[in-house]
């Protein structure tokens, strides 16, 4: 099952039909731009540079300029990660170094730039992202292109801005696993997440036959010998098995930041799922219901931990908030420090539970605490700051706008061109 298949689960909010077309048919057609808090940089000594990389994931850039750097990849912060088929700028600092090393490496599709000084930089620690995004091939031209972008933002417009949908990068592109092994991490199976993250295969990737072939014979001597050298992770946990003859320590060989997307897949797969039932049952996601847990909204920037219960007693004041931008709707991110919801919400989110067949407690997994997850509030609905569009000179469409952090440029686009 690839991405387009998987979201056909998850409920558009715009009812007008979207304007087709194809995205990053070329990493220049896909630019973001990071954005950080100018307080990163009024204090601390830590190497602050701006990284460019086109083509590179994020992990696999910071390791290759650990390794040119001959420093521990742990030694090196970032603040988010960024899409691989992209150009992308964002921010990473060295905490570990006085001098200024890195405007001399030279490592293909990968440019380093020393800005400053500041405090090292932690995942979250963002405002967002400016994208530059142009969708080629669109199903129509000129005016009835621009039309039906109009029409499609009238509508989302009416209804309180996109539905902020985890994208298709959260769970695999072509590999759609991620949640199902942040499941199985969950209930303890760890022999049979490993089997799926390593035998899983699509049949058109390379490395897919000795996938296979490890899912038939479970020989970890055979997959060594046959699972391609980029593979990283997953070579390095058949290592750790076969040192140790635990999965679990297999899992727990895996760089923090990846060991931890698993989890993080099923948490945002069940915001999916919670998120959509609530358009399909037709419940508004710009107004809140009694039960629902709303988070403030400070410059268009949602603060998730500044909550509130919505009550009988403050529904008109908190309704009045939102038709002003300073409060949204949120969905829960599971977890066992989780803010429940109450009323129809909480029913919607028992529910999923229920049928998912997990509960909360299952998230402090307390048999591999590295992966437990306190959990949180998510916004519902976003609304882009500075969105502009038009039509290009080749009859493409072209897009900017700023996203907070942890937004999804493609599921906006996706209410926008319906492809998936």
């Amino acid at each position: 099952m690839d991405y387009r298949e998987f979201f056909r689960q998850f409920k558009h909010l715009s009812e007008t039909p979207g304007i087709g077309g194809r995205i990053k048919e070329k990493p220049e057609d896909f630019i973001v731009i990071e954005v950080l808090p100018k307080n990163i940089f009024k204090s601390g000594s830590c190497l602050i540079y701006r990284l460019k990389k086109r083509n590179w994931d994020t992990m696999a850039a910071i390791k290759e300029i650990a390794k040119r750097l001959e420093i521990p990849y742990r030694e090196i912060g970032f603040a988010g990660t960024k899409d691989r088929k992209a150009v992308t700028f964002q921010y990473i600092s060295i905490c570990s170094r006085n001098e200024n090393l890195g405007d001399s490496l030279e490592i293909r599709d990968i440019e380093l730039k020393f800005v400053g000084y500041g405090k090292r930089l932690r995942l979250g620690t963002l405002l967002g992202n400016k994208f530059r995004i142009i969708v080629r091939k669109p199903n129509f031209g000129g005016s009835s292109l621009l039309e039906r972008i109009r029409d499609i933002l009238s509508d989302l417009k009416e209804k309180g801005g996109f539905p902020n949908y985890f994208g298709y990068q959260r769970f695999g592109e072509r590999r759609v696993i991620n949640h199902e092994v942040g499941k199985l991490l969950l209930q303890g199976k760890f022999e049979d997440a490993a089997i799926k993250f390593l035998g899983e295969y699509s049949g058109d990737m390379e490395g897919d036959k000795a996938r296979k072939n490890f899912l038939e014979s479970r020989n970890i001597e055979k997959a060594l010998e046959e699972f391609p050298r980029f593979l990283r992770y997953e070579r390095a946990m058949l290592y750790r098995y076969k040192k140790t003859g635990s999965w679990k320590k297999a899992f727990a060989v895996l760089p923090n930041p990846i060991m931890r997307i698993f989890i993080h897949s099923y948490q945002s797969y069940l915001f999916n799922r919670i998120l959509s039932r609530r358009i399909e049952e037709g419940l508004p996601l710009n107004e809140a219901l009694v039960g629902d847990i709303i988070c403030q909204i400070k410059n268009g920037i949602p603060l998730r931990d500044r909550t509130y219960r919505v009550t009988e007693s403050n529904i008109e004041f908190v309704n009045e908030k939102i038709r002003g931008g300073e409060a949204m709707v949120t969905g829960p991110i599971f977890g066992y420090l989780m803010r429940k919801a109450r009323g129809t919400p909480g029913r919607i989110e028992e529910e999923i539970l229920e049928e998912e067949g997990i509960s909360i407690e299952q998230f402090r997994m307390k048999s591999l605490k590295l992966m437990a997850e306190p959990g949180g509030r998510r916004e519902l609905l976003i609304r882009p700051k500075e969105f502009r569009y038009g039509v290009l000179k080749d009859g493409s469409a072209g897009f900017k706008f700023f996203l907070p952090k942890g937004v999804y440029a493609t599921s906006l686009l996706r209410e926008i061109m319906k492809d998936h």
